[in-house]
């Protein structure tokens, strides 16, 4: 798809605040609120905004503690890894999972209200793939940074 500079900047806006009405994103790009509301509908429909999303403060609603989980698995059969991957996919205290390469396979990041919640998901994962071979966790002491942002440069190089 190709994106010009107004469809960049509108992009980087709503990544930082997608609550803006279409007249406080047209003051910043340059354009008329319809306008923006139509570029705003395409890229929603081509799935360039994959979605919209609030974030929340962990420690607001219980969950102030999260995990760098890094998996490793036994065999990469196919069927096995789809069923990992949609466990991981399903599960809500999961907030994002990475199939990588390295020593690992899988990097997991998890969120939960303390250890022991932890440790009881991680016990059900285990149980219910047989195909993780081990798992290595580290407890983040202090997040620094959230977000998804994904930088958009203003022009296409």
């Amino acid at each position: 798809m190709d994106l010009d500079r107004f469809d960049r900047q509108l992009l980087n806006l709503v990544q930082a605040d997608s609550a803006q009405t279409a007249e406080q994103l047209a003051e910043h790009v340059g354009l008329s609120p319809s306008a923006i509301q139509r570029r705003l509908k395409r890229l929603r429909e081509q799935g360039v905004i994959a979605r919209d999303a609030a974030i929340v403060d962990p420690r607001a609603i219980g969950r102030p503690t999260f995990f760098v989980v890094s998996l490793e698995i036994e065999r990469e059969r196919p069927e096995l890894l789809a069923q990992l991957r949609e466990w991981l996919t399903k599960r809500a205290e999961v907030q994002q999972a990475f199939y990588v390469t390295g020593e690992t396979d899988f990097v997991i990041i998890v969120t939960a209200r303390d250890t022991e919640a932890f440790d009881a998901m991680m016990s059900q994962l285990v149980q219910e793939n047989p195909n993780v071979r081990r798992f290595t966790t580290n407890v983040v002491l202090n997040l620094l940074k959230q977000g998804l942002t994904i930088p958009v440069p203003l022009d296409d190089k």
